[in-house]
């Protein structure tokens, strides 16, 4: 920081004379930009840590036999594959290793080693002239092969290849009013969008504007804005185990924590950092600073976002299911757009199913559905208890100029949206 605002240089090069240079750089960066200084940046003080945090697992990819990886996913393959209809299976298992050391004028030391491991697959499939897919929505997360072992990929392989087959002979969905039963494979998209994109502070600012939009939150909204039912609870959390948003410190050396945004369906915290924490009178930050590598500018990237399960004798799915006359059954992610302020959405899904008069029917396709944001969560009705709570993660979300992209977890329980307009999509 020169003359109250940044400059930002990198480098990969770590050495004493490299780094006096980059230093250099970003005062002169600095000092161009005061020109346009609207006001002076702002940090919420943060303590010195010495650190070394690793991501915890059970099993480290490395030790696991190249061939026993394979086996598994060629199991997967092999089991889709022998039904007869299926056309192909793409099946894989990333594996991802992030090391990354922090040192701060604030006096920190923190070394940290980040694994995540993401299972997928999708089976193609043709029947009667119709090829469609259908994608096991793999839980990915920080940790190691155990991952991996746990995603149930075998299990689910025959179930995904005949739903896949059935998917081709369902027809179109009626239009109208119906209610929406989200599973939470489906429900992180819907998260993400207008419930994690539209608490980022920055964007609320302004700050984040060029290349998705701002956010229909206020910062006078805390405390006051009802963002759904009584039952909508929201909890953004940077220490889960195996969030994939999930480490020790952000990348402004600020320790990672837990915080409530949304309780009894009222907007009551936002997502910050040393930045911006103080535009809503907290005089720490959220732990919300993350760069992409080396060369990217550190700047407010949203944590694992949840939506909280229900107390003890909530419904189940089946129950939720049986008191539903007239609805949709809606799984995994598909299509979606959203306004430039994260309050008009268009949502679709990788699989549905009709449900009338209590029953679980056939599969439909081609369905999306209208998210007034505040209204849409006002509609929810019914969410599902703790064990059939489901974390499950997105990555690849981008943000910025130049744009970064990030990995972050959304879990959610099965939850129920009353009489939301459901319309038709192109396959």
């Amino acid at each position: 920081i020169h003359s109250g605002v940044w400059g930002f240089a990198s480098s990969p090069i770590v050495t004493e004379d490299e780094i006096r240079r980059i230093t250099r750089m970003a005062s002169e960066v600095a000092k161009a930009s005061a020109i346009a200084k609207k006001v002076d940046v702002k940090l919420a003080p943060v303590a010195a840590y010495t650190d070394y945090w690793v991501s915890p697992m059970v099993k480290d990819p490395s030790t696991i036999p190249q061939a026993d990886k394979q086996a598994l996913v060629q199991k997967v393959v092999d089991l889709a594959t022998a039904n007869k209809e299926v056309l192909t299976v793409n099946a894989n298992i990333s594996l991802e290793h992030e090391w990354k050391y922090f040192a701060s004028s604030e006096g920190s030391y923190i070394e940290q080693e980040i694994y995540t491991t993401t299972p997928n697959f999708t089976v193609t499939a043709r029947k009667n002239g119709e090829t469609r897919s259908r994608t096991f929505t793999g839980v990915p997360g920080t940790g190691g092969w155990e991952i991996a072992e746990a995603a149930g990929m075998v299990d689910a392989a025959e179930r995904i290849a005949a739903e896949a087959v059935e998917y081709c002979t369902a027809k179109p969905f009626e239009m109208g009013m119906k209610d929406l039963i989200l599973t939470p494979a489906h429900a992180m998209l819907t998260i993400h969008e207008i419930v994690a994109h539209a608490t980022e502070l920055d964007r609320i600012m302004g700050y984040e504007a060029n290349y998705a939009g701002t956010s229909f939150v206020k910062v006078s909204d805390l405390g006051k804005l009802k963002y759904g039912s009584k039952l909508f609870n929201v909890t953004a959390d940077r220490t889960i185990r195996n969030g994939v948003a999930t480490i020790g410190y952000d990348d402004d050396g600020v320790k990672t924590q837990e915080w409530p945004i949304v309780r009894d369906g009222i907007l009551v915290g936002l997502q910050t950092n040393r930045e911006s924490a103080h535009f809503i009178g907290e005089k720490e930050s959220r732990g919300c600073t993350s760069a992409n590598s080396w060369r990217d500018y550190p700047f407010l990237r949203m944590p694992n976002v949840h939506v909280d399960a229900g107390p003890a004798g909530s419904p189940t799915p089946d129950e939720m299911i049986a008191d539903t006359k007239d609805g949709v059954l809606i799984d995994g992610r598909g299509s979606y757009s959203i306004d430039q302020q994260r309050y008009n959405g268009q949502f679709g899904g990788n699989a549905f199913w009709e449900i009338k008069n209590g029953k679980k029917m056939r599969m439909v396709t081609n369905v999306t559905y209208n998210a007034i944001t505040t209204d849409f969560f006002a509609n929810l009705d019914a969410i599902s208890g703790k064990e059939h709570w489901q974390m499950f993660g997105t990555g690849g979300d981008a943000k910025g100029q130049p744009t970064q992209t990030n990995s972050i977890s959304h879990g959610s329980p099965w939850m129920r949206i009353r009489r939301i307009m459901v319309g038709a999509a192109f396959a």
